[in-house]
């Protein structure tokens, strides 16, 4: 799986402009740690990061019509804040262009913006590298939340969604009811424990 992972990181290098590659490889290693800290497997995580937005390149309209071409299933929230679809459209990608059949990493890569209640281990990791991996820092608060990553996935995810749901509230924008249902799950949950 790691010649794979190399021959995919030198394809999405000449597909997504500098930064988003950047951020990619930046995915991809954090992944592979947080797999390492909770017993994952590493070389799933590596390459779900690598390609978790595979499908994130041209405006949300590009993205939008892709998904319209390819007969994606598009929500209604979806329609109003197309920058959401990217991930069901990098899963897409990820199948049909680099050859990727493990549902657990497709999935991963589907569900990584908005999160979904119950996730798997794998879905976890990618969700919360996303939003802490190193070369972020659009949260105050990073820091801590990375240490909380290292510490107690699930309670990292709990703050990753309610600090989501604050910045779309603030910014007007559509928000997925499913994000509202994955942080009322994780809410739940780290309640419990």
């Amino acid at each position: 799986m790691w010649e794979e992972f190399f021959d995919i990181k030198k394809q999405l290098k000449k597909k997504l402009d500098h930064d988003r590659f950047e951020h990619t490889l930046s995915v991809a290693y954090t992944s592979a740690s947080l797999a390492m800290r909770y017993g994952c497997d590493i070389k799933k995580a590596a390459l779900a990061g690598l390609l978790h937005d595979c499908g994130k390149y041209g405006s949300s309209n590009k993205i939008y019509e892709k998904c319209v071409k390819f007969k994606l299933p598009i929500k209604e929230e979806e329609k109003k804040n197309p920058s959401l679809l990217h991930g069901k459209l990098g899963a897409f990608y990820a199948q049909k262009k680099y050859h990727i059949e493990d549902e657990e990493i497709l999935s991963a890569i589907s569900c990584h913006t908005t999160g979904k209640p119950d996730m798997t281990l794998l879905e976890k990791i990618v969700f919360v590298a996303d939003y802490i991996e190193p070369l972020r820092t659009k949260d105050e608060n990073l820091p801590q939340i990375r240490e909380q990553a290292f510490c107690y996935l699930d309670g990292a995810i709990c703050i990753i969604l309610k600090n989501t749901l604050k910045y779309l509230k603030e910014k007007k924008v559509s928000v997925d009811s499913i994000t509202k249902e994955t942080y009322d799950y994780y809410s739940n949950l780290t309640k419990r424990t």
